[in-house]
């Protein structure tokens, strides 16, 4: 489904413009309008998992732990195990002996799902968490 489209004008300093031309040659954009629209997308999504707990989103939640730390791995699982309506999968990979590598999907509203990392991230023994947001669509024809 396409949208309409509208046209605006903005004004941009001389380093701005390059940089914007630099990233729009590096990140694969066809030009200045998309490399726009995308930022533009991506910080709205940002400001709007700031400023609403109940959004919905998906969450990615990366992190790297302490394979030998103790009841660590199944602490880790029973978490998950907890939230199963919003763990919707994990990778698990073995990067050396000591240390594994989790991948999570998690889906539900934005403050739940932050929560949940939270707790895992917070776990002795994980190292490197992060979590990044994609924000869903709010259903059309609730207003």
């Amino acid at each position: 489904m396409t949208h309409p489209m509208q046209r605006i004008t903005i004004t941009v300093d001389d380093d701005l413009a390059d940089t914007l031309d630099a990233l729009v040659g590096a990140d694969g954009w066809a030009n200045r309008s998309e490399a726009v629209r995308d930022l533009c997308r991506e910080g709205l999504a940002r400001r709007r998992a700031e400023a609403d707990d109940a959004a919905p989103c998906v969450g990615v939640l990366s992190y790297v732990y302490d394979h030998d730390r103790r009841d660590l791995a199944r602490t880790l699982t029973h978490a998950h195990h907890d939230h199963h309506h919003q763990s919707l999968s994990t990778l698990h990979l073995h990067l050396d002996p000591q240390a594994c590598l989790e991948v999570s999907v998690l889906k539900g509203p934005v403050g739940e799902i932050r929560r949940i990392a939270d707790r895992i991230t917070a776990e002795r023994g994980v190292r490197y968490g992060q979590l990044r947001l994609l924000m869903l669509e709010e259903p059309a024809g609730d207003g």
